[in-house]
């Protein structure tokens, strides 16, 4: 890659789970990045870090100006729709080339406000009028952890029967990206997903044998739209879509 045409990447939530293994993978392609964020810190080896709020829209504009490509990764319990039309406005008015984005497997069809606001994120990228590229994937092994833990805190686990998962590694999602943002936008592209599916329980029980803890597991029943979309397996990709290659068991035995 000439020093005429390095290309320059916005990334959006680069200093997030997923954000921090794909920022280096970038910079391995020879790309200038910038980072947005509300804390800015001093530049790196071909990383600037700008100051920027999606939320509001501060700064953004400053953000996007002569980005080549925008990689969007940040995301919040709430308010990722408002942040992506800030965003996307504002590249859309720069004259961005090309916006990757990541979202959830079942983001439409799992009845639940964090998934009702990643597809209404993507919608505004899909209409934003800049070629586009999503990638859905499922929930991260780091995520999993984090509610496994959660749960064995109680000296009874609630187990919702046919509740199940297909935990990918964040490493891979980042992978992928990096694999998108040298690629031609290509819209909606195949799910990606971990190499197994697990029921919560099985999720609970490998984490307890690692931690070597011991408990007592009742199976409970999700009620509502949300509890039968779950059990329908709305949020798995269980054809069509690629998995990843590292499983929960090995990430457990790397965080052990």
């Amino acid at each position: 890659m000439t020093e005429e045409n390095i290309m320059t990447i916005l990334l959006t939530g680069g200093t997030g789970t997923l954000g921090r293994l794909v920022l280096p993978l970038l910079r391995r392609t020879g790309a200038e990045v910038r980072v947005l964020t509300r804390n800015p810190r001093p530049p790196e080896d071909g990383v600037t870090y700008v100051k920027g709020d999606l939320l509001t829209g501060e700064g953004v504009a400053a953000a996007v100006d002569g980005a080549d490509l925008i990689l969007h990764l940040a995301g919040g319990a709430k308010g990722d729709d408002v942040a992506t039309r800030n965003l996307t406005g504002a590249a859309r008015a720069a004259g961005a080339g090309h916006i990757v984005f990541i979202s959830a497997i079942g983001a439409d069809r799992v009845p639940l406000g964090w998934f009702r606001n990643k597809l209404t994120a993507e919608r505004a990228v899909i209409e934003s009028g800049i070629p586009w590229t999503i990638l859905r994937a499922a929930q991260f092994h780091d995520l999993a952890l984090k509610v496994a833990t959660a749960m064995a805190k109680m000296p009874v686990v609630p187990v919702p029967g046919g509740l199940r998962f297909q935990p990918v590694d964040a490493r891979d999602v980042a992978e992928r990206l990096v694999e998108l943002v040298q690629a031609e936008p290509a819209g909606l592209v195949a799910d990606l997903a971990g190499p197994a599916v697990y029921g919560m329980g099985d999720l609970v029980r490998a984490y307890l044998a690692t931690a070597g803890k011991r408990r007592l597991m009742l199976p409970v029943r999700m009620p509502g739209k949300a509890g039968r979309a779950y059990r329908a397996g709305e949020n798995l990709t269980l054809t069509g879509g690629t998995t990843g290659g590292r499983t929960w068991e090995a990430f457990l035995g790397e965080r052990a």
